[in-house]
Parts: C-alpha cells; structure tokens; sequence
C-alpha cells in the first residue's frame, strides 16, 4: 500500500545505543499509522519483527493483536472461558514474583493480585459445572427450565462434551491449589486470608487437582507434581496425620505408577520417587534415587538443589558426613534461599568429620550470612554453635545412676573432639564397664567400644615402652593392623 511505504521506518542500528528510544518511538508510531491506512497486515509484521527489542515493541505487537482479533466474530464461549483462565493464571505469577522480593507492600501487592485471581478462578469454575449440567440434561432430553432455557446456547456455540472437560481442567489446577494451600494456613493467618474472599477446603482441593492430573488439558503434568508434592512434602513435614509419616504414600505410589511410562527421564517424579523411598526408611535406595535426579536435572539448577538438599540428609541419617558435608557446601555457595543455613548444616557435617578447627570458622560465617531477620530458620542458625566446654560442664552435673554410661560417652565424645586423647578413653573406658546402661541404654555400650577402639587405632602402642618383648608384640601390632585393613578397605 501507498500509505504503509511511506510510512516505512527505517532499520534499527544496535549499535546506535543513545538513539534506540527515539527509533523505538518512531517505529511504533509508524506501526500505528500503518494500522490507520488499513496497513493491518503490514503492522502486524512490523511489530512482530522487534516485540522483543523493547517494551514499548512488545507493548505494540500485544496492541494491534488486539485490535487484529476484535476486528473478528465474537470469541466462542470455549474461547473466552479459556482466556479468562489464562488471565488467572498469569495473575497468580505475577503474585508469586511480588512475594518473591520478601518486602511487606510486596505482600500486600501479591494479595490483592491474588484475590483477582481467585474470583476469576471460582467464577470459570461454576461457569463449567453449570455448563456440563446442562449439557448433560441435553443429552438425556430432560425439561428444562425457563432460565435453563434462556441459557441454552451449547449446541449453538458448537461447544462439545470434551471440550468442557477440558476446560473444567484447565481451571481445575488453579482451583484446588487454592483450596488445598490456604487449607494449611495457620489459624492466627486464616482469619486475614477469610477476609480477602479465600476459602479453603482440602478435600475439595485434592478432588479438583486428581481431576486436573487426569484431564487432557496442558496444566495435567503440573497438577500430577502438585499431588506428589502434598504426598510427599507437605503431609510429612506439617504433619497433617499426625505421628504417622507414612500416610499419603499409597497414593503417591498409585500416582507414579501410572505416570513412570509417560516421564521416563524427568528428574521430579525421580526426585518424589526417592522422597517415598526416605519416608519408607528405605535411605540407600532413596539415595540412589536422588542422585540419579541429580544426574537428570543436568540444566535445572533449582531441582538440582533439592535433590542435594534430600542427599545432604540421607548421608547424615546414615552418619556419612563426609558425603553430607559436600552437598551442604555446594548448596552454600550456589544456592539463593538461604546461604545462612546451608552454611551451618555445613559447619555441622565438617565438625562431625573430626575437622572441628575447620567447623569452628564455618559457624563464624553463619553469622555474616545471615540477613532475614524474620526467617525462623535462620533465626535458628545464628545462634551460637556448641560449646564443647559448657557441654562438658552439663554432663558432669548429671547424677542420675540410670544414665551415668550414656554421660561418660557424651565426655569421651566431647574430649577426643577437644583434642584430649588419654581422658576420651578413659570416659569410654567407663562408659564400657558401666553395667546398669545394659538394661536403659543398650546402644551405649557398643558405641563406646566403637569409639575407644577408633582411638586406640591411630596409636596403638604409643603409653607403652621398655617393656619384655615390646619388638615382637609391635611387629603383631601392625600385622593385626594390616589385616583389619583388608577387611576394611581405607
């Protein structure tokens, strides 16, 4: 067109950093101008070529789609129930991004925005119900009433069985969500959350997720990982039932099983894999679990950091601190949610690894990291590391005959971490003869002898000399030595 080539803007020169605005200006205007010579077609090619140059491109290509698409028919009802979802959804990011920045107009902001949501939520959510009722009495030809018959514009509209089910789906994922988290919500919370229009029922939450998970809508995948995180994460670690750790792990089992043909290679169902198999004291086999998530997770630095975070702990179940004390670290100096407390698991697993002086400056740390004054779990981990000597002090003041074993195996443990050899094994040397823990404490005598015999290793021979024969019992000493080496290799 005649109007549109005159109205054609000259190319953007990225090297020209000082003139961009004014170019980017210019091009917009220009793609407005072309939309007045009925040049749609020509701006909308425009604006398309550099919506990712700047703001005010991108601003203008959403513009003349906009105006592109109410130059069409009437959105079908499908489509508009549809759109109204998205916006939810997109509502609920940007609510999650204001929450982000951890700052109280930040929350206040991220409220209000997700309330909007909410309401879009719950009114599609009716919507769809209302819609697959008629429908339904449609096919089986039932009366319908006057309003029902006002509203009867389905087969109109040409909207079909599946694509309601689908859409019920669709709205189903954002629905349940809300249910089931504001479900959880303390009390002293729920009262402020009621008043911004939330409600929160955990069943109906669960119900619209198992619908959403089930579905042929593309939200199903992240429905199914919003399951297993409640089975998994959630019940467990608030305790929803109680003592009982175990429960929801039937029906996360039941979920895997059905989804493990359709993500053979995703590191998340890996990842809750491993979470049952823990929740099932099963370590190993949740160790190898998140590890292979680990592996899978190459370019998703976030599931990464989880899968350490679950490793770091099995280790430590397993008293291998050496393998927790790397996981930890590699979390402290990559990980942004809390550099503070990663730093003191890390101190607590170096320490327990017999390096104390290296633990020691650890902790030092733990205190210039910490920046969240409202974050409990910081708030925990500034506070001073143990004192071995007051530890000491404490012991020595207990009394109480019916745990004297289980004192001298606190002592021996605080002496050999001070670095005080010969009282270490006198304490353990104790904690070894004292009879009574047999019947309170039955681990303490084993570990004790575990403990000696770990101090007794590295010098065996080291308070004796000048005695008969000291060569001949030396040369049995290191050849004793030898072969517990071959039994357990270094």
């Amino acid at each position: 067109m005649a109007g549109s080539e005159q109205q054609r803007p000259r190319r953007l020169d990225d090297g020209d950093a000082a003139a961009a605005p004014l170019q980017d200006a210019e091009l917009a205007l220009a793609g407005i101008n072309m939309l007045l010579n009925n040049g749609f077609r020509e701006s909308d090619q425009l604006f398309k070529q550099y919506r990712n140059h700047s703001p005010l491109m991108s601003f203008g290509a959403s513009f003349v789609s906009f105006l592109v698409d109410v130059r069409k028919s009437t959105p079908s009802m499908v489509d508009r129930l549809q759109r109204q979802i998205i916006i939810a959804d997109c509502q609920v990011y940007l609510a999650v991004l204001s929450f982000v920045k951890q700052e109280l107009s930040a929350y206040i902001k991220g409220g209000w925005i997700l309330r909007k949501a909410w309401k879009i939520y719950n009114k599609c959510y009716l919507d769809i119900n209302a819609l697959q009722e008629l429908y339904q009495k449609k096919l089986t030809e039932e009366p319908l009433t006057s309003d029902a018959a006002n509203d009867n514009h389905i087969v109109a509209e040409g909207v079909s069985e599946e694509s309601l089910n689908r859409l019920k789906g669709a709205v189903s994922f954002g629905y349940g969500l809300f249910h089931l988290c504001i479900s959880m919500v303390p009390p002293n919370l729920l009262k402020i959350i009621n008043l911004l229009g939330f409600p929160g029922d955990r069943l109906q939450g669960l119900s619209s997720l198992m619908y959403a998970s089930e579905s042929k809508d593309m939200k199903a995948p992240l429905a199914t990982l919003a399951l297993l995180w409640y089975h998994t994460v959630v019940r467990p670690f608030f305790a929803l039932d109680g003592s009982d750790n175990k429960a929801g792990l039937d029906e996360a089992k039941e979920i895997l099983l059905k989804k493990e043909a359709a993500y053979p290679n995703s590191s998340l169902f890996m990842f809750f894999k491993g979470r049952i198999q823990r929740l099932e004291c099963q370590i190993n086999s949740a160790l190898a679990s998140f590890h292979t998530a680990l592996e899978l997770a190459v370019d998703q630095r976030e599931i990464q950091h989880v899968c350490l975070y679950e490793i770091g702990w099995c280790s430590m179940i397993e008293l291998n601190f050496k393998d927790a004390f790397n996981s930890f670290e590699r979390l402290k100096n990559e990980s942004r949610w809390s550099q503070c407390y990663y730093a003191y698991l890390t101190a607590v697993c170096q320490g327990a690894t017999g390096d104390v002086d290296g633990a020691q400056i650890v902790f030092k740390e733990v205190q210039k990291l910490f920046k969240r004054k409202n974050n409990q779990i910081e708030q925990f981990s500034v506070k001073k590391p143990p004192n071995l000597q007051r530890m000491s002090q404490a012991c020595h003041g207990v009394d109480d005959s019916s745990v004297v074993g289980l004192k001298y195996l606190l002592l021996g443990a605080i002496h050999k971490c001070l670095g005080n050899s010969e009282d270490a094994v006198q304490f353990f040397q104790r904690a070894v003869k004292d009879e009574l823990c047999r019947q309170n404490n039955l681990y303490v005598q084993p570990y004790a002898c575990y403990e000696l015999g770990c101090l007794l290793l590295d010098k065996p021979e080291e308070d004796f000399s000048g005695y008969d024969f000291e060569n001949r019992l030396h040369v049995r000493i290191h050849a004793a030595l030898a072969s517990m080496r071959e039994l357990v290799p270094q």
